[in-house]
């Protein structure tokens, strides 16, 4: 009983680990949900702020605001859709191959106990046969105690078999909802491709329109600056705000970590506390024992000498001309399964094992095997794993102690040649903060670091703007995009798709503007990326 009570407390306490686990990781993406929204709600006042400061509204470039936002939006909730799709297709290969490994199981367990009930009925034996047959006591007794194994087993197979009928249910049911999830995201995704194509022609017809006043404007030298510095002011006040959020995880993970000393404490203390009860408890069962273990033997003093056990019956020789249903004659040859070569009667140990296990009275290994609950067992067979389901889009948290910032070798962010190089001078006045990758629209923007999104919203003369944060003073923009694939607050991996190559905010052609900043300051994006 001493190892059993040890079992409990070290599965009592992995089951408490776990829980207080999953409950911090909950805790932790709720609060880092909070901090989305309270991001989002800070960049949009900052974003309003320089757009009434400079008074971009009267701007041309603000014709295509509503239209190239409105691409970025549908062409956003395409990808998840298709990302969804994605999900729930590997699911149903996931499953479908599972079920064929279950329909083989079935298929197993269901001839192992045909074989051994038709062994059985071949052999006429059963409990009532062996107590009705006349025999020696002695007999009688072996032969219930080889049933009991066949009973046992029988009742193995039952539940195996069970086991894998409600497997097989819920892996049938959880298919079908996938079908039925799939036919609706499907018509979702029509719905929003043909959105899609009606926003890109809704966006040729104004950029027609305001195309005379988008030249005109390109070739201000003013309006470059006034470009420049909009960019500068929502690059100044992300920094503020990271600065902002940056302080409020360190005071959330000091709570975190203050909770997670007093939660473990309080585990310790618990398990100190489970400990002690579970030593009385077996003390108690263990002088309870002894005391019953007295009163048997002095029971069994007390009784007439025993019968003296007569020998077992010698079985006959095999006959080779035997055919094989007087082979399956035997009560314990079922499905392959021999009896032991001679018979041992249960010990008073034994005996007082099953009494203690039963309760009360004296019962032999015997009857203990041939009265188990047979249905009980079956019923614990109907306890089903949870069939896996497609994987959700979860909250990604930061890492804890924040971005490590950039390392040279970056991972360029889209393929294609460099056209406007860091410090040169622009076609159109002024120099270059950044590099130009001309590629084709459509192409994917990809994050060239870990980091975490601070922007990502349509500015005046940079089109739909993303901006990550990298930790440590380093930021990356990505503008001209067709369509921003993610949304503020969200944390990005290295190379993960972020955006698709466009030429939004009044660009001609397609292309992929891209700034470093640190600290700030603009850096060379050439020198960090890898050739």
């Amino acid at each position: 009983m001493r190892w059993r009570s040890s079992v409990a407390v070290w599965l009592v306490v992995g089951l408490s680990a776990n829980c207080f686990a999953q409950s911090e990781l909950a805790t932790r993406q709720d609060q880092a949900r909070q901090q989305q929204a309270e991001l989002r709600r800070q960049i949009e006042a900052l974003q309003k702020n320089i757009e009434n400061s400079t008074r971009s509204q009267q701007d041309a470039t603000q014709a295509l605001r509503q239209s190239e936002r409105a691409i970025s939006t549908v062409d956003r909730e395409l990808e998840t859709l298709q990302q969804r799709q994605a999900a729930v297709q590997a699911n149903m290969r996931e499953l479908a191959t599972e079920r064929k490994q279950q329909e083989a199981e079935r298929e197993r367990h269901q001839q192992a106990l045909a074989s051994q009930l038709g062994a059985q009925y071949k052999a006429g034996s059963s409990p009532w046969a062996a107590l009705l047959s006349g025999d020696d006591p002695n007999i009688i007794n072996r032969d219930l105690y080889y049933l009991s194994y066949v009973a046992r087993h029988q009742t193995e197979q039952v539940i195996a078999l069970r086991r894998t009928l409600d497997r097989l249910t819920a892996l049938r049911q959880q298919a079908e909802k996938n079908e039925r999830e799939l036919k609706t995201l499907e018509h979702e995704t029509q719905a929003k491709r043909a959105e899609l194509a009606e926003q890109k022609q809704q966006h040729a017809q104004v950029l027609a329109k305001v195309e005379a006043e988008l030249k005109a404007q390109q070739q201000q030298s003013g309006r470059l600056q006034q470009n420049d510095k909009r960019l500068g002011d929502l690059i100044g006040g992300l920094e503020v705000e990271i600065a902002r959020q940056a302080e409020l995880a360190r005071q959330a993970a000091e709570r975190r970590k203050l909770e997670a000393a007093k939660k473990a404490e309080q585990e310790r203390l618990a398990k100190i506390e489970r400990q002690r009860e579970q030593a009385q408890l077996a003390a108690a069962q263990a002088l309870a024992r002894a005391e019953r273990e007295k009163q048997l033997l002095e029971r069994a003093r007390a009784s007439q000498a025993p019968v003296p056990v007569a020998p077992p019956r010698r079985a006959p020789e095999p006959d080779d001309t035997a055919t094989p249903a007087e082979h399956a004659a035997s009560p314990g040859q079922v499905a392959g399964m021999r009896p032991p070569s001679t018979y041992r009667p249960p010990s008073r140990h034994e005996q007082l094992g099953q009494h203690d296990l039963r309760g009360s009275g004296s019962l032999t290994v015997e009857e203990t095997n041939l009265a188990a609950p047979a249905q009980a067992q079956v019923a614990q067979a109907r306890v089903v794993e949870t069939v896996p389901e497609p994987t959700k889009r979860t909250t990604k948290l930061e890492p804890d102690g924040g971005f490590t910032g950039l390392k040279r070798g970056l991972i360029r962010p889209a393929a294609g040649q460099i056209q406007g190089r860091f410090g040169k001078e622009r076609p159109d006045g002024g120099v270059w903060r950044g590099v130009v990758l001309r590629a084709p629209a459509g192409d994917p923007v990809k994050a060239v670091g870990a980091g975490r999104v601070v922007f990502a919203d349509w500015l005046s003369g940079f089109g739909n703007l993303l901006i990550i944060d990298h930790g440590k003073g380093f930021l990356t923009v990505y503008a001209y995009n067709q369509s921003l694939l993610k949304q503020v607050g969200d944390v990005v991996d290295p190379g993960e798709l972020v955006a698709r190559v466009g030429s939004t905010g009044g660009q001609v052609e397609p292309g992929l503007y891209f700034e470093i900043r640190q600290q700030g300051n603009v850096v060379n994006p050439e020198l960090w990326l890898a050739r």
